[in-house]
């Protein structure tokens, strides 16, 4: 299988002693083949095991100090994969990184709200975290290079970025893939959840969604089409978000009579997911939606880029009641940045309303020419 260069392995003292290194994101994102490409770099007695090893959550998830100790001491490095399937799993974790100090521990999980609330209380200053998503186009430009990334960006458009749909090797494989992940893997953990019995609603929520990405999204009329309570509606949001499906964007104001803030646009983690999700895998010639791809994979790489480069943003949409609008602000160091998303656009007239509501703004029109450097660069301007 083709290995696809990732952003952490680069940086030094990913994995830490003495701390819980927890590593969340999207299912197949490639959590797993991260954390064992780095554990080949270490010269060190490993112990590798997964959640679903049953004898494994009744060692973990015992509390035992003298059982867990017993069986994992002499390890250098322990590593749980689908850490978030153990019971009780984070004081098994306290229990070794308060015993083992020269000892690499290591949990990931595709599922924050299932392995955070495992371990949030009893790990408090006992861990790291970070997030791993599907594959970064930063990642690809350093590896392949910035023209393959630019010439194959309707590729990207359409089916997304997960690792193993990069290597597929044509449009049937891709599309099977997708629509395996989206039906096999997609909604496993939220299901897992007692309270929620099937995806019938789930996958309904995320089609309205799918429609509206760039708008912002009323609980109300969600409510309405799916016929189900606005406050359940408000909470499958919330566990799709917490199973990296979905992202929230909140409004910006320093004005509130005239800016809209009580609202959320959403965002797909991946595009395929998102062209799984509606059943449309047609060439953006032939598509209406090709601004709400182009929006929805250029917001996501922003936030990837931003995040492996530790440029730390606040970031909203802005919009007021007199519909002028800009798909995403970012506040950083006291500054405003507004940026419009436009898949071949090279004027805006958002940028006059923008400018005369914060002078002190600046404004750029991110398209096919530059998205490449304002990725690569995203503290300067393009």
């Amino acid at each position: 299988m083709k290995w696809f260069d990732r952003f952490y392995e680069k940086e030094e003292n990913f994995l830490q002693k003495g701390k819980v290194n927890l590593l969340y994101g999207p299912r197949r994102a490639g959590k797993t083949a991260l954390i064992m490409k780095l554990l080949e770099k270490q010269k060190a007695k490993v112990f590798s095991g997964t959640g679903d090893d049953s004898s494994l959550r009744e060692v973990l998830g015992s509390q035992n100090k003298t059982l867990i100790l017993g069986l994992l001491t002499d390890y250098e490095v322990i590593f749980i994969d689908e850490a978030q399937r153990i019971p009780d799993v984070g004081w098994g974790l306290k229990i070794l990184v308060d015993n083992l100090p020269e000892t690499i521990i290591i949990a990931t999980g595709s599922s924050s709200f299932r392995l955070s609330s495992e371990v949030g209380e009893p790990l408090t200053g006992r861990s790291v975290t970070n997030l791993l998503y599907p594959i970064a186009l930063i990642e690809l430009a350093e590896q392949w290079g910035r023209m393959d990334v630019y010439q194959q960006i309707e590729e990207f458009l359409l089916f997304g970025l997960y690792p193993e749909t990069l290597q597929l090797p044509n449009h049937q494989d891709k599309i099977s893939y997708l629509q395996e992940l989206k039906n096999a893997y997609l909604f496993k953990d939220i299901l897992e959840l007692d309270s929620i019995r099937n995806s019938d609603k789930l996958l309904d929520l995320l089609r309205l969604l799918s429609f509206q990405i760039g708008n912002e999204v009323s609980l109300n009329e969600l409510s309405n089409s799916l016929g189900i309570a606005k406050q359940t509606v408000s909470r499958y949001l919330d566990l799709l978000e917490k199973a990296f499906i979905i992202k929230k964007l909140g409004g910006f104001s320093k004005n509130l009579r005239k800016e809209l803030t009580k609202s959320n646009r959403y965002y797909f983690y991946d595009n395929g997911i998102r062209n799984a999700v509606i059943n449309n895998f047609n060439l953006p010639t032939s598509r209406n939606d090709i601004g709400m791809l182009w929006e929805n994979i250029m917001f996501m790489e922003r936030i990837k880029s931003l995040h492996y480069k530790k440029v730390f943003s606040n970031n909203y949409f802005w919009r007021t009641y007199d519909q002028k609008e800009m798909d995403l602000v970012e506040e950083r160091n006291g500054n405003l940045y507004g940026y419009e998303l436009k898949w071949s656009a090279k004027t805006s007239k958002t940028q006059k309303h923008w400018l005369n509501a914060y002078p002190e703004a600046s404004f750029e029109i991110i398209n096919k020419e530059n998205f490449i450097l304002w990725l690569i660069n995203p503290k300067s301007s393009v």
